[in-house]
């Protein structure tokens, strides 16, 4: 019972550290490196470093830079837009230094696994970001910045005192996911035209559908002149006389 006990602990820390690093990196550095330094969670040797009071520092250092820009509109879609390639990679690596001294291949699976979880919390919350910012008042962003920050500082917690609770939530999540994320893109395709619309990007159609200015000419026929002028008999014509 104990080996299964063990086994679902680092299978938490492996979805854990990939889906927080999606939504907040810097909390989750934090946290874990607290939680290790403190002594409420013995860290793999891989990790270990996430303990150094000056990793701690940095980690809470962006994280208050990141609490603020996180809750201006226009500068959060932004702000994620950079982190496209800064949270993603950090969270494959945080999940593969999660499973401790193992093989490469569990290392790299580990890593494949927690990458995932990182690009899929990571592109909801930014595809939400980007609707939420369609919205001129600034209320909702600081709403959906609080809930996504107690969201993860909850999850951490029940990662560390419950994993089986938290492997639960985590399958909800990847089903929701799943499900959610298309979705996601097809009204931030429809908002992209419509704003390309107002913007002359993209012109209407007599139907009132939108479409490409490009495309537009594409459907225009191309109409090449194929008749020849014909010789008229004259003063200079060269068929005079015969």
């Amino acid at each position: 019972m104990e080996g299964y006990e063990q086994l679902a602990a680092t299978l938490a820390l492996v979805l854990g550290v990939g889906w927080a690093s999606g939504i907040n990196l810097y909390a989750a550095v934090a946290v874990l490196g607290f939680a290790g330094a403190t002594g409420n969670l013995e860290l793999p040797a891989e990790l270990a470093t996430l303990q150094n009071p000056l990793v701690i520092g940095i980690a809470c250092l962006m994280y208050v830079v990141e609490f603020v820009a996180d809750k201006t509109p226009g500068v959060d879609s932004a702000w994620d837009s950079v982190h496209t390639f800064i949270r993603i990679p950090a969270g494959a690596m945080l999940a593969a230094g999660a499973v401790g001294d193992v093989t490469p291949a569990l290392e790299i699976g580990a890593g494949l696994l927690g990458g995932s979880m990182a690009m899929g919390s990571h592109f909801t919350k930014a595809s939400t970001r980007l609707l939420i910012n369609t919205s001129p008042e600034p209320f909702s962003n600081w709403g959906a910045s609080i809930g996504e920050d107690l969201m993860v500082f909850g999850g951490l917690w029940a990662m560390l005192n419950h994993p089986w609770i938290f492997l639960g939530l985590m399958l909800v999540f990847i089903v929701l996911v799943i499900w959610l994320l298309p979705k996601l893109w097809r009204v931030m395709r429809a908002v992209f035209r419509r704003i390309g619309t107002w913007l002359g990007f993209v012109k209407k159609q007599s139907d009132g559908t939108a479409s490409n200015q490009g495309e537009l000419m594409l459907d225009v026929p191309l109409v090449i002149n194929t008749d020849k002028p014909t010789a008229h008999v004259g003063v200079s014509s060269p068929l005079k006389g015969r």
